[in-house]
């Protein structure tokens, strides 16, 4: 059972980074934590913090050695989390992802069909009637790890990772589902295909959601993903 722990658990990561854990499960809750106190950090930008990267259940924070200490960086995470009732957060966007499910576009969604009884309708139609909180973002540029799987959906990972996942796929493994923003290697279970673009590595804010949004998968035809790709998948 997903714990949220009393008081944050600290751990010194390297001599140039701490760790600080909320929790010890997936968790909205312990997940909201997360991004709260990352947002507090954010705001009041302690001195010699040079990066904080939030996670399912934890922050990392990277600090630079000679203008700070894990002293110093526990004592301003205890003291803001006294306070992160009075912390504001941006309210989540909901980002709508149309996504053309099955055939080349999604090899795995059969063997996902016949795990669970289903048909491939059914996992379409399971599968986008969801709406998925982002708990982290990671594993390659703007992948984001999506909470909320309906558990009739919940898939294993393929057995031996796929070498090359085009950019796009929306895939399942175990209770959670996500999205190859970039070509990668990946061992998902891929069940569909995106054609927009999530990463634009030029502009000033490369991808379009952020930890805490929401995001909702909505089925398209393959005519519809072909006119989204032709207009630069935007």
């Amino acid at each position: 059972m997903a714990a949220l722990f009393s008081e944050p658990v600290y751990r010194v990561v390297g001599d140039r980074g701490l760790l600080v854990e909320f929790g010890d499960a997936i968790s909205a809750e312990i997940n909201q934590r997360v991004r709260v106190m990352t947002a507090a950090l954010d705001k009041e930008q302690p001195d010699g913090i040079v990066e904080v990267i939030p996670t399912y259940r934890s922050l990392l924070i990277v600090y630079d050695p000679l203008d700070t200490d894990v002293s110093r960086l526990r004592t301003i995470v205890e003291f803001l989390n006294t306070r992160l009732d009075e912390i504001d957060v941006p309210s989540p966007r909901l980002i709508e992802v149309p996504v053309a499910y099955g055939n080349e576009f999604g090899p795995d969604i059969e063997f996902v069909a016949q795990t669970h009884g289903l048909t491939v309708d059914d996992v379409i139609r399971i599968h986008s009637s969801a709406t998925y909180p982002i708990y982290m973002i990671g594993f390659t540029p703007g992948f984001p790890f999506l909470g909320g799987l309906p558990e009739t959906l919940h898939t294993p990972r393929l057995e031996t990772p796929r070498r090359i996942v085009p950019a796009g796929s929306v895939g399942i493994a175990n209770n959670q589902t996500g999205i190859y923003v970039v070509e990668s290697p990946g061992g998902w279970r891929i069940i569909g295909r995106t054609p927009l673009k999530l990463y634009n590595p030029a502009a000033d804010e490369p991808f379009v959601y952020s930890i805490g949004d929401m995001i909702r998968f909505v089925p398209i035809s393959r005519e519809d993903f072909d006119g989204i790709a032709g207009r630069g998948g935007f």
